[in-house]
């Protein structure tokens, strides 16, 4: 199978259908078609090759939707890149892939002069002339077309660069196999999106998460409502203009939908089911999701970019009956997984080991990282490096990334576990746990928390509210309080930046 499939079977069975929906926007499946293959056309009378790397630095738009159409239609590479880096982050990805081409849009044209050292193709994606040295999207896709070379298979169809948490990023590759064997697992397994419906993109597009299911609705065939990034009331517009019938949202996003003032007057009714992952979600913010969108399925799903990316699902049926849902699942139809010791080695149920996946998703490997690929993936174990155990009927319950285990005076404290208690005091709005160094302790359990609107909160408060619940040695030792978590497009807290802020400046209200 190829990733262009999709949208022939479309053509052959319903061209006039709408694809795809961007504000006012709307482009049928022929319109679709017939740009991508100009694109395509186009990028391949500019020399762009099979095996060629194509970037774009883009928020969402159609735009993004036909630059990963006309890629894979000449057998050439993605490379989304992050739109929340700075320059020198993304100027990496691009001369780590060796792109050749860089597609951006308005918002990030300004930082070409620093990005297009090494690229031969600049091409500005918005209506009307192109800056000076850019070429103009809009005559690149009404050029003439060229046909669908339908690779597929093995064949790298991505460069996908992970998020950053820990030192350089890696980029990822990822085959048309790959992709298509995690979106039919998943679809196979939840039903997450429905043949002919619409799936919304409030997640960030250059995001796997958000590609995965951009894969499965353009598989069973339907269109893609898409706004530019998530914010609440343009999501909850978005869904009831549009009759969107799936979202993939990352928790932070399910929070802010509930808490907004818009949402009981938001027309949902065509809301079918929402897929969360990315991070772990308080419990809390579940419980008010489910209720707050009663018509609506939850399905957790659990993975990696590494693993194309879906490893377990938690579906529906488990979120209605409340079974498990500190779990993340059971392992998708096309993985296996296992809890794993140091050598690799199974653990008995219920103890704590590494997630270990196994499949026709599991990544080709790290672009130019042969060291590094031997390392996470072993006899085709890929090795996640979060910390979990397994239940008796096959449930994944993660407890933390092994790397932010706490060890605290010989006691291993996973930071998970006293996030999911902080999250449920009325005063707070988020919060992350990491270990600190202590004389005493050798670590120490820190909370940092950002407070709700009019709520005050102090340090001895919220570690009397944790001893109620878990050991004392577990409480947060120590508390700051800021005003936003530093995260990742998807929600992901990033923890090494608290560390670093922790040590490197004078944290604000720690007790």
């Amino acid at each position: 199978m190829y990733l262009t499939q999709g949208i022939h079977r479309a053509l052959q069975q319903d061209p006039d259908a709408p694809m795809t929906f961007f504000g006012d926007r709307v482009r049928t499946v022929r319109q679709s078609a017939d740009r991508i293959a100009g694109l395509a056309g186009a990028l391949r009378r500019l020399g762009v090759a099979e095996g060629d790397r194509i970037a774009m630095l883009s928020f969402n738009s159609d735009r993004f939707h036909e630059y990963l159409m006309a890629t894979w239609w000449i057998g050439a590479v993605v490379v989304p890149l992050n739109i929340r880096w700075a320059v020198p982050e993304n100027l990496y990805a691009l001369r780590q892939s060796g792109a050749r081409v860089l597609l951006v849009d308005e918002a990030f044209a300004p930082l070409v002069p620093d990005l297009s050292e090494d690229l031969d193709i600049v091409v500005h994606c918005a209506d009307g002339p192109a800056p000076p040295g850019m070429l103009a999207y809009e005559d690149l896709a009404g050029d003439d077309p060229v046909p669908d070379g339908r690779y597929g298979g093995d064949r790298l169809a991505g460069i996908f660069y992970t998020g950053g948490t820990t030192g350089f990023p890696k980029g990822v590759m990822l085959s048309h196999a790959n992709l298509l064997v995690s979106a039919m697992g998943s679809q196979a397994a939840v039903d997450f999106v429905v043949p002919g419906g619409r799936l919304l993109h409030a997640s960030p597009m250059f995001h796997l998460a958000d590609l995965a299911a951009w894969v499965a609705q353009c598989l069973v065939g339907g269109a893609h409502v898409i706004i530019p990034a998530f914010e609440p009331a343009a999501a909850l517009a978005a869904v009831a203009a549009r009759r969107a019938t799936s979202a993939l949202l990352a928790p932070i996003m399910i929070r802010a939908l509930v808490e907004h003032p818009g949402l009981a007057a938001s027309d949902l009714s065509s809301l079918r089911t929402i897929v969360y992952g990315a991070s772990p979600i308080p419990e809390e913010t579940l419980e008010r999701a489910m209720a707050a969108l009663p018509g609506t399925a939850f399905v957790q799903a659990y993975g990696m970019t590494e693993l194309a990316p879906v490893a377990t699902l938690l579906p529906a049926a488990d979120h209605a009956a409340r079974r498990r849902l500190r779990s993340c699942g059971r392992a998708a139809p096309h993985t296996e997984v296992r809890i794993v010791d140091r050598d690799g080695a199974e653990v008995p149920r219920g103890q704590v080991g590494e997630v270990a996946v196994r499949g026709a998703n599991v990544m080709l490997g790290y672009w130019r990282e042969p060291e590094q690929t031997a390392r996470a993936v072993r006899d085709g174990w890929m090795h996640t490096g979060d910390g979990a155990y397994m239940d008796d009927d096959g449930y994944v319950h993660i407890v933390d990334r092994l790397k932010d285990m706490i060890v605290t005076g010989g006691e291993n404290v996973y930071s998970v576990e006293v996030e999911n208690v902080i999250a449920r005091h009325p005063a707070v709005a988020a919060c992350a746990v990491i270990g600190v160094p202590d004389e005493t302790w050798g670590e120490r359990v820190h909370a940092v928390i950002v407070r709700r609107p009019g709520h005050t909160l102090g340090h001895e408060e919220i570690r009397d509210y944790c001893k109620y619940t878990i050991a004392g040695y577990k409480a947060p030792r120590s508390t700051e309080f800021i005003e936003e978590l530093p995260s990742l497009p998807t929600g992901k807290i990033l923890k090494r930046e608290l560390r670093e802020r922790y040590w490197n400046d004078q944290p604000r209200s720690v007790r």
